[in-house]
């Protein structure tokens, strides 16, 4: 029967598999009975010590009985038999620690007890350890016989009292004591025997013991070496087997590694056209069904690097004439940003001698404003003087009309006085001397006063025409006033609009100079991606150097060919792009440059 290796791993897990659990059972079956030996060893100490409290009890109640009867009743004593007995009976609680050496401590008035404990019959706390009916019968003997020896101790006690036995089995009967007999009681053979009576039991409890636990220590001593036999025996069978699992394996496989390992040497070696016979389909057959398959891979991955690193030098190649012209037009383009930054610059400066030129006419213009104004004020000054002149003569002719009505009255009155006078006669002579006299004066007054109107009239006449002439000088003012105004706000918004264009041209500066310092680092790439572009082609030519060690079957790089034909067309396609892109950067150049001249032409038409 050929089995496969899968079939021959199967049945040796399978084995080795059921050996481990084998095994495995065995070591717990021999802990187990570990433990079960280290029970049976721990409960044998545990009874051995019970039953020698049991023997020890008896002792301990003989030494204090005797010593009662020889102390001539000392009451201590007595107490400390009875609590003996409760003990064991379970009546009171167990003293930890008990089963050391207690009574010698607490006959010399030292108590060893470490606190109470359990109160249990020591009969009971001996079944606790799984003791047997025999053995149980052999202390429960032995106890009952203790127990008619507590009753001859306590006759001896109570005889050293006074007190004897009345019919009922009480001690109400007095009398005198009888230390005597009471000693006598307490070591006569009939003592003696009475206590190899209560030894004898205990004894053969003893031997009972020993025999039963020590079957059940031989016993479990006798299974747990089995159960280790069985866990060794298991482990070196599942390691013979493991061996021969091995041998088997490597048997099977060495003819099959030799092949496999010439296959891999002609593929390091770089021959991928190797001819893999496939016999079977078992393991090993699917195995070198993996290596043939790998080879074609390897094959078809070598073709296609190959293909694409010869397109990749001859790309590359393409990349650096490509990055070379790139960098002649960036030059280029380095260059006419230079001139036009070197015009900017000019341009700059005429557009803030016009801005400085302007601040200074609107710095004139406010000048010629303020001039103006006071002009005015003068002016309106003036008329104001007019005015009050033309109203003060308008006055004086009133005062000459007023002095002009008067001469007229004073001429009448002269005539008056005349005519009177002429009446009077010779009386009246001297009064028309003077009344003539006074006519002439008011004759002459009134041409004075004519005069001096008529002048009045004149001048008041000059001081309208002057105040309608100072009328039209303080309109003629305001209007240049007006006039210097519009004039300065004119200068303050030429001025402005030149800083607004200085600004605007500052800008447009910056752009360029940031436009130059970007031509220039992209010049810098430009050259760095020549040299990235130069690098790669030496790479491809040694990757295409490196490759050339494989042989590769016709066939196969035929059809490698085929899967990268479409690379290559998408591969011309983005060169014509970027032959497209070119035209269009120079073009936004142009544009950037017929944008500068009109901003220079707008700035000094303003």
């Amino acid at each position: 029967m050929n089995w496969s290796l899968k079939q021959i791993f199967m049945a040796m897990g399978s084995l080795i598999a059921l050996l481990a659990i084998i095994a495995i059972g065995s070591i717990i079956m021999s802990r187990h009975y570990s433990g079960v030996l280290s029970e049976a060893a721990t409960n044998r100490y545990q009874m051995y010590q019970l039953a020698d409290e049991m023997r020890q009890s008896s002792d301990d109640l003989t030494r204090l009985a005797r010593t009662y009867v020889v102390s001539g009743g000392e009451a201590k004593w007595e107490k400390q038999y009875f609590e003996i007995l409760d003990i064991r009976n379970g009546k009171i609680p167990r003293p930890q620690g008990y089963e050391q050496i207690y009574w010698d401590f607490r006959a010399a008035d030292i108590d060893p007890s470490k606190g109470q404990g359990e109160t249990i019959a020591l009969i009971d706390l001996m079944k606790k350890y799984g003791i047997s009916e025999i053995e149980l019968a052999k202390l429960s003997e032995a106890q009952a016989n203790s127990n008619e020896l507590v009753q001859t101790e306590t006759i001896a006690m109570n005889m050293v009292k006074g007190l004897y036995a009345d019919s009922a089995g009480g001690f109400t009967v007095k009398g005198e004591p009888d230390f005597a007999k009471a000693r006598d009681m307490m070591h006569n053979l009939a003592y003696h025997q009475y206590k190899a009576k209560i030894m004898k039991p205990v004894n053969e409890f003893f031997l009972l013991l020993d025999q039963r636990t020590q079957n059940e220590f031989t016993n479990a001593q006798i299974l747990s070496r089995y159960w280790e036999y069985a866990a060794i025996t298991s482990t070196i069978i599942m390691s013979v087997m493991v061996l021969i699992a091995l041998f088997v394996v490597r048997k099977r496989t060495s003819a099959l590694l030799t092949q496999v390992n010439n296959i891999a040497e002609g593929i390091a070696e770089g021959n991928l056209s190797q001819k893999i016979n496939v016999s079977d389909h078992s393991e090993e057959g699917k195995l070198l069904s993996i290596m043939d398959m790998m080879q074609d891979k390897l094959a078809s991955v070598v073709g296609t690097i190959r293909i694409n690193a010869e397109g990749v030098a001859s790309a590359s190649s393409e990349i650096a004439q490509g990055n070379f012209d790139l960098s002649n037009r960036t030059e280029e383009q380095a260059s006419s940003l230079e001139e036009t930054a070197s015009s900017m610059e000019e341009l700059t400066s005429t557009v803030k001698q016009n801005a400085d030129n302007a601040r200074q006419a609107n710095q004139l213009a406010e000048g010629a404003s303020t001039v103006a104004i006071k002009g005015g004020e003068v002016v309106n000054e003036v008329v104001n003087t007019m005015k009050s002149i033309n109203q003060s003569s308008h006055k004086i002719v009133d005062i000459i009309s007023v002095i002009d009505s008067i001469a007229f009255q004073t001429n009448i009155l002269a005539l008056n006085a005349a005519v009177e006078a002429a009446r009077a006669g010779e009386q009246g002579r001297g009064f028309a001397v003077v009344a003539t006299e006074v006519r002439t004066l008011a004759q002459r007054s009134a041409v004075a006063a004519r005069e001096i109107k008529e002048l009045i009239n004149d001048s008041v006449s000059e001081i309208d025409k002057g105040t309608h002439l100072v009328d039209e000088a303080g309109m003629t003012m305001d209007e240049i006033v007006n006039s210097v105004k519009r004039v300065t706000d004119i200068m303050n918004e030429i001025s402005a609009a030149s800083n607004e264009q200085s600004a605007g041209i500052e800008q447009i500066n910056q752009a360029v100079t940031q436009m130059d310092e970007t031509t220039q680092q992209n010049a810098a790439l430009v050259e760095q991606t020549a040299a990235a572009a130069e690098s790669l082609r030496y790479q491809a030519q040694q990757l295409v150097h490196a490759i050339a060690m494989f042989q590769i079957d016709q066939g196969k790089k035929t059809a490698v060919l085929n899967a990268n034909g479409k690379s290559e067309a998408s591969a011309s396609s983005s060169e014509r792009n970027v032959e497209r892109r070119a035209p269009n950067r120079a073009q936004n150049v142009s544009r950037l440059t017929e944008f500068g001249s009109k901003s220079v032409a707008t700035g000094t038409e303003d």
